[in-house]
């Protein structure tokens, strides 16, 4: 059978398992700007659903084997597709059928100038950053991203152009599909464990992507795991950045007023750039800007460009999102789901001067809030009033015998609730104006945040 490569190459009529979903959305909506004939399933009528079928592409709702036509030549699926899934099976018995992972580094080699970012922690707005910087520049990128970006309202877009900023993720090795041009590695941190087992095993995956770009490393070395992983690479031009000398680019000077606006200065072998002012919290996005700035930089962006373009990005979503003020309280939704992220996130909260920080947190896999229970307990005692839900369990099965109490009682006041219904109660009943209630996860921890939204808006209507 060709590989996914050589069927882009000569078939027209392509077939997504799972199209609503964030991250095939973007691909499909690509294929069908480069000339492709799509179609697609999904089980949830979506906002990314419906914005496909308006792009073009023939959409059905549900999943049954007569979705796939008998002149489809390849059918492009998501890992979320549960084993046993009729249309699925259906496709393999009959069609070329590659997963996203494959179909998603197929692209990646379409494009001369792919950008894939990398890292533990802050893929997504990095991501982002790189995709509103070359916008603003001029240079009409492609993308791929984890996130809503909302300068252009979606997941991914297609631009006519050769930049490709494609968001690169190490879970179950999806990134080593592709062939990025050049490599944004963030930082390399304990996550995953369930399928790399340790730090060591999540070094040698990284390791094995810087290896797989054809041209440029732009790291963290600040980073000791980053440092690390990328010892001895040959063959590629290097770029190191961080806020230490020594660095190629150096951010220094970093002031912030507290909210959500900051700025540094930009240095390039010891010479001064640029001032850049940033328009999201937190002292971790000045090493995500300064990763966008120089991957930017190295596409052809101008230095004037980029600055417009760091200081215009306001977030992507789930990134400590803003969703409105109710009653003088204050809520946002953020994708935090591991310890360092969690930590930063609250840490930037904490500096923004509301009265009270809440942390509401959802933890995410069994294994994962196991491996990092103490870790999890001493970044949530950051925030003044902490609620844990229940663990959303994902993939995995509670062999551990691990309780979100376990987690709730190492934290000192901290209340648990199993449903989203409670914690909305207990919060809108407990919050005072002039608080800041952050949901934190990446499972489904945002429906309670819109919850919350709702009952307080209720009231201040009242």
């Amino acid at each position: 059978m060709k590989n996914i490569d050589e069927l882009l190459k000569s078939v027209k009529k392509i077939h997504f398992i799972g199209i609503g979903g964030s991250g095939m959305c973007p691909i499909a909506e690509i294929l069908l700007s480069l000339g492709y004939t799509v179609s697609g399933s999904d089980n949830n009528d979506t906002e990314t659903f419906r914005r496909i079928e308006k792009d073009g592409a023939k959409v059905f709702l549900g999943q049954v084997k007569e979705n796939i036509a008998d002149d489809v030549e390849l059918v492009i699926y998501t890992n979320a597709i549960l084993a046993g899934n009729e249309e699925l099976e259906y496709a393999k018995a009959n069609f070329p059928t590659f997963e996203r992972a494959e179909a998603l580094g197929a692209l990646s080699r379409l494009f001369t100038n792919c950008i894939g970012v990398c890292g533990t922690h802050g893929k997504t707005t990095t991501s982002s950053m790189i995709t509103q910087v070359l916008l603003e520049a001029g240079l009409d990128p492609s993308a791929v991203i984890g996130g809503k970006l909302p300068v252009i309202d979606a997941y991914g877009r297609y631009g006519n152009s050769q930049n490709f900023v494609c968001e690169s993720c190490e879970f179950n090795n999806t990134f080593l599909h592709m062939n990025p041009d050049i490599c944004v590695m963030l930082n390399v941190d304990e996550d995953h464990l369930d399928f790399f087992g340790d730090l060591n095993g999540i070094k040698k995956a990284f390791r094995k992507f810087a290896e797989l770009t054809t041209r440029t490393i732009i790291y963290n070395g600040d980073d000791e795991n980053t440092v690390d992983t990328l010892k001895g690479i040959e063959g590629k031009k290097m770029i190191s950045i961080g806020k230490n000398d020594g660095n190629e680019w150096v951010a220094k000077n970093y002031t912030s007023n507290g909210g959500f606006h900051s700025e540094y200065d930009v240095y390039h072998f010891g010479e001064f750039v640029a001032k850049v002012e940033l328009s999201v919290p937190g002292k971790h996005n000045v090493l995500n800007s300064l990763c966008a700035f120089a991957a930017a930089y190295e596409s052809g962006a101008d230095v004037e460009s980029i600055c417009r373009g760091l200081k215009a990005f306001v977030g992507a979503s789930r990134r400590f999102e803003l969703l409105g003020t109710y009653c003088g309280v204050t809520f946002a939704d953020d994708y935090a789901h591991h310890p360092a992220e969690i930590k930063v996130t609250l840490e930037a909260a904490k500096n923004m001067g509301y009265k009270r920080v809440w942390a509401v947190h959802q933890p995410f896999t069994f294994s994962r809030t196991a491996k990092h229970l103490d870790s999890f307990a001493e970044v949530l005692s950051i925030a003044d009033k902490c609620v844990i839900s229940e663990i959303m369990g994902s993939r995995e099965v509670n062999t551990i015998g691990i309780k979100a109490t376990d987690l709730s009682s190492k934290i000192d006041g901290a209340v648990q609730f199993d449903t989203f219904e409670e914690i909305c109660d207990y919060v809108c009943t407990n919050a005072k104006d002039g608080d800041l209630v952050i949901t934190l996860g990446c499972g489904d921890v945002y429906k309670v945040a819109r919850m919350m939204c709702k009952k307080m808006k209720e009231k201040e209507q009242a």
